[in-house]
């Protein structure tokens, strides 16, 4: 399995905010502005979704890509769409290590885990 050290994910649920390791160009493996790590880390939401759908050069269904999309719904509000991008991510046949920004190493699949269960946690506690 390939380890990728991503620039953005950050994971509703988690305890405190959780980035992947910060690089100089703030998506190692990818593209700069691919998966909207810049952005998100900025809190610019609206521009880190612009970035993510409008570029073509990693999958629609790399995990990375899910995760991060599926944050920027979620902090915009649109939580049916995050969960959606959530469960692809959770659901998908492509699976990577994410490298955070504590250092610690996690499947893409418990990264989409975590921030599905911390979607339903948060709607539960409205």
């Amino acid at each position: 399995m390939k380890t990728l050290f991503i620039s953005a994910l950050v994971l509703a649920g988690m305890s405190g905010v959780a980035h992947a390791q910060p690089a100089a160009n703030g998506e190692v493996s990818y593209p700069k502005g691919s998966i909207g790590y810049d952005a998100l880390i900025a809190g610019d939401n609206e521009r880190a979704i612009s970035q993510i759908l409008s570029n073509e050069r990693v999958s629609r269904h790399d995990p990375a890509k899910l995760i991060n999309l599926g944050q920027a719904y979620a902090r915009t509000g649109r939580i049916a769409e995050a969960a959606d991008l959530f469960s692809t991510a959770l659901q998908s046949r492509e699976e990577v290590d994410l490298v955070l920004a504590d250092g610690r190493v996690i499947n893409s699949k418990e990264a989409a885990r975590l921030a599905l269960t911390g979607l339903q946690t948060k709607l539960a506690s409205r």
